[in-house]
């Protein structure tokens, strides 16, 4: 007999018959009931793992911060932020450079000189330290006093050859550049080969600098660039050996690039990408001082 409350008129609360013709079928016998219900709950906590399954896919990738791990993105804007310290000591040292020119009539050598020498010890503390552990400290400071190094020697070189920080600006972004895109490119690559002879150019080119330089400073060779000023058949010896070590920096920018691939891909921790940043400023500061005396060369001949 039905009950008076509609609302249980409703086949669940009517005969068995009349249950199972119900499409809801709410009104199983209790097994059946249980079997339902437990494939009804599979059935959500499937569609929850799937659910959650195509949110891990659609979700963006996982950065720096959150594997602690070396990227490639994370190492160069470690790499733009040291050049931007860089940058700012830089002003620093051409201003202190031209500070005395007013009073004496000559730029003062300080700011290029501390430079030089505290980016020379930092390098190496770096360089034999950051096996056991990284110090971003020291790489920032190593770039403050690159700064003051790339500063003061290019006020002194613009005193001199008006206009030739902006073209050994301009040639060493350019060189960057082409290189930066023949490597994405996959069309330039680190091999043992040329790596070997990369090692043999280089050695042969310390070996030259440091010859160069006593001559130079006992009074031999009284060029502004010594040996670099002397000309072979009306070409300057440096703008030869210019050239070659413009493609030995260029060089030594894939196998900067290539080393932080490799350490990308070896899951090395976050923090190296400090060491690939200075890696590649060592490099570009380089480039940028060779690229300086190849147009100095150049153009204190003519």
């Amino acid at each position: 007999m039905a009950l008076d409350n509609p609302a249980f008129n409703n086949p669940a609360f009517q005969d068995s018959k009349a249950a199972k013709t119900y499409p809801g079928r709410p009104g199983l016998t209790p097994p059946a009931a249980q079997t339902q219900f437990a494939t009804a709950q599979h059935a959500g906590t499937d569609a929850a793992a799937q659910a959650q399954l195509e949110g891990m896919y659609t979700a963006p990738a996982a950065g720096a911060l959150e594997t602690d791990r070396m990227t490639v993105e994370d190492t160069i804007w470690k790499t733009v932020g040291l050049f931007g310290v860089l940058l700012v000591t830089a002003v620093v040292g051409w201003v202190w450079t031209m500070s005395t020119v007013a009073a004496t009539g000559q730029p003062t050598l300080t700011p290029w000189l501390i430079g030089l020498f505290g980016g020379f010890i930092l390098s190496l503390v770096v360089i034999f330290t950051s096996r056991k552990k990284v110090r971003p400290a020291l790489i920032f400071a190593y770039a403050a006093f690159e700064g003051l190094f790339v500063g003061g020697i290019s006020a002194y070189f613009e005193m001199i050859w008006e206009g030739i920080v902006l073209q050994a600006t301009l040639g060493t972004l350019s060189v960057v550049g082409v290189t930066l895109a023949l490597f994405a490119s996959g069309k330039i690559r680190a091999s043992k080969k040329a790596t070997k002879v990369f090692m043999i150019a280089m050695v042969g080119y310390l070996v030259f600098s440091l010859l160069n330089l006593v001559l130079m400073w006992t009074g031999v060779n009284s060029n502004p660039f010594g040996l670099l000023s002397d000309t072979i058949m009306g070409i300057p010896i440096g703008l030869i050996i210019g050239v070659l070590v413009v493609i030995m920096a260029a060089y030594s920018l894939v196998l900067d690039f290539d080393s932080i691939q490799r350490g990308v891909r070896n899951g090395a921790p976050r923090k190296y990408g400090w060491l690939g940043g200075f890696g590649i400023m060592v490099t570009v500061v380089w480039l940028y001082i060779e690229i300086l005396r190849i147009i100095a060369i150049v153009r204190g001949s003519n």
